[in-house]
């Protein structure tokens, strides 16, 4: 449900012409709109997926995964949060083969980022922290949009989790890899409040908190 976004991160993604590049847009059973936007697109974008009801976002992070023919796959949430501009430097630690996966991050310096909710910071660090503890990364953003991945590294991932969940199930997951290099850049934040449409709620946290601990110790 983001037709008041879409035509804008189309149009930002095509923007950013460094590197040849394809575009699979998954619509999660979308009620507002969006579906009917989407059908001006056909045939302009590499792919278009259709969700036959609402799944949630990691299982659409599952379909545009098999569906991609990259050597690079880029997630990116349609609510235009975060901004296609930090594409090159998200991509660039895997282009010069540096990493294998690049975090984006809130939280680093440097960057833009809209004022808003103190609870959700304090929310969003938690989680990173309690993750960071199971996984023994570093992280300063677990849950930030933004995750990059060589193609042969996320393809050969077996994924389970439907919504949100997906972030910290990738992260435990990646932290059993050996000697895999991941790196984190800052990234521009433009958040939504509740009435701009955001969608994540103090649910989708305890929920996060059962994933962490679930990859670590059951899976």
């Amino acid at each position: 449900n983001e037709e008041k976004t879409l035509k804008k991160l189309i149009e930002d993604f095509f923007a950013q012409d460094k590197y040849q590049k394809e575009i699979i847009i998954i619509d999660d059973f979308s009620t507002d709109g969006t579906r009917e936007l989407l059908k001006k697109y056909e045939g302009k974008v590499s792919k278009i997926i259709y969700n036959d009801k609402n799944y949630g976002k990691g299982y659409s992070i599952r379909k545009g995964i098999s569906a991609s023919n990259g050597d690079i796959i880029l997630i990116q949430d349609a609510d235009l949060e975060y901004s296609p501009t930090d594409y090159n430097k998200l991509l660039d630690p895997i282009i010069n083969n540096h990493a294998d996966v690049v975090f984006g991050s809130r939280f680093r310096s440097g960057e833009v980022t809209r004022v808003l909710y103190f609870w959700h910071s304090v929310g969003n660090k938690f989680l990173t922290l309690l993750s960071n503890m199971m996984t023994n990364f570093n992280l300063t953003d677990m849950e930030n949009c933004y995750k990059v991945f060589k193609s042969d590294v996320i393809k050969n991932i077996e994924l389970n989790e439907n919504r949100f969940g997906f972030e910290p199930e990738i992260t435990a997951k990646l932290s059993k890899i050996e000697n895999l290099k991941i790196f984190e850049v800052s990234t521009k934040y433009f958040g939504r409040t509740y009435k701009e449409g955001k969608k994540i709620t103090w649910k989708d946290g305890f929920a996060a908190i059962y994933c962490i601990l679930k990859y670590k110790f059951f899976n």
